[in-house]
């Protein structure tokens, strides 16, 4: 089985991550899986976390309530990266790396007319990553 997990977590889009984290503490709790929240952003402030330390703590609130019910191990993992969005997939992959993860689960969307042409960062990871990919979908 798993032994350390990898949930990417955007602190803009927390909203969105619910049947991720569902997932993954369900995953955790059944197998002793240790989960570690990872967070892309920059040097620049953002509107959530004006420092990168500030980001980082905020990354496992999300799961917070899930997590405490359940006794799950989990850690944060900060990425900083001079742009977010641009490298997100590259960075993303370099933190399994560092974490040594096997297996990464993220959320998703139904896909749009765009990402037929364009992949998703989900069909990237997925075909890019060393370890396992769940893409979580709404």
């Amino acid at each position: 089985m798993y032994n350390n997990t990898i949930v990417p977590v955007d602190l803009g889009h927390t909203k969105k991550l619910i049947r991720a984290l569902e997932t993954i503490v369900n995953l955790s709790w059944h197998y002793w899986i240790k989960i570690t929240f990872v967070g892309i952003t920059s040097h620049v402030p953002r509107f959530f976390a004006h420092l990168p330390k500030n980001y980082q703590a905020k990354l496992g609130e999300p799961a917070k309530n899930q997590v405490n019910r359940h006794t799950i191990e989990t850690a944060t993992h900060l990425a900083i990266s001079h742009d977010p969005s641009g490298d997100l997939d590259t960075t993303l992959l370099k933190a399994v790396g560092e974490i040594s993860a096997d297996l990464i689960v993220m959320q998703s969307h139904i896909p749009v007319l765009a990402e037929h042409l364009w992949p998703s960062n989900g069909g990237k990871i997925a075909r890019q990553a060393k370890c396992s990919v769940m893409v979580v979908c709404n």
